[in-house]
């Protein structure tokens, strides 16, 4: 599963309450790619996607993003590869004409991701360490939500689990789980609804990035090395 698409999870997963978004006419269209300063500026150019540009901001502002959210960032080519996937994602959903994520939910992530810092001080104290400003921040956190839920919108329908499904993991990796760390295992009827989220997220992201694998090697991208190197 590609990081990208994790971290997206993780977002959308503050917002429970968006589950179930459909295509509309979008408030505002998201346009990829955009620089840290939300208007195409040639900074330096990092790749070129079809003929769109990718600069270097909009690549320090993932690889801000992902230390941010998950602690660390990944190499250059792993973040030239998730932007090419955003790429993929958004183009399709623009042209499905997918609505944005509305104000209040992007203020809902964005207070959510701050939770989970020690203090405001604290959160605002690892956004600058990790090279962003509060509007790099929400405005990742919107591109997530609006990506996920394009997938999840994308991919959903065709995502059934069935029940012999719901048994075998609960008699399986759940049973197993819970007892290596101690714990009671509750009855399947308890935990049901838990375990067909799971195994739908689990389907969700397997056809996803299936769908980005065949979608890839497709497009015309161009790489341009890192400032500095040759």
């Amino acid at each position: 599963m590609r990081r990208w698409i994790a971290i997206a999870i993780f977002v959308v997963g503050l917002l429970a309450a968006g589950r179930g978004a459909s295509a509309q006419s979008p408030r505002e269209v998201i346009n990829l790619p955009i620089s840290s300063g939300g208007t195409v500026t040639v900074d330096g150019i990092a790749a070129r996607i079809e003929g769109d540009i990718v600069t270097e901001s909009q690549l320090n502002e993932l690889a801000g993003f992902q230390k941010l959210v998950d602690g660390k960032a990944g190499s250059r080519a792993d973040l030239l590869r998730e932007l090419t996937d955003q790429w993929i994602v958004n183009t399709e959903a623009q042209t499905a004409r997918f609505g944005q994520p509305k104000a209040e939910d992007v203020t809902q992530a964005y207070d959510d991701l701050a939770k989970r810092f020690p203090s405001a001080e604290a959160f605002r104290g690892e956004i600058a360490a990790a090279g962003l400003t509060e509007n790099a921040v929400r405005r990742q956190l919107e591109l997530q939500i609006y990506l996920s839920r394009f997938m999840d919108y994308k991919f959903r329908p065709a995502a059934q689990v069935s029940e012999s499904e719901i048994e075998e993991y609960y008699n399986g990796d759940f049973t197993k789980q819970a007892q290596e760390h101690g714990e009671k295992v509750p009855p399947l009827e308890d935990v049901h609804a838990d375990i067909r989220r799971l195994l739908t997220e689990k389907i969700i992201n397997q056809r996803a990035t299936k769908w980005l694998d065949e979608a890839r090697p497709r497009l015309r991208v161009e790489i341009f090395a890192a400032p500095g190197k040759s």
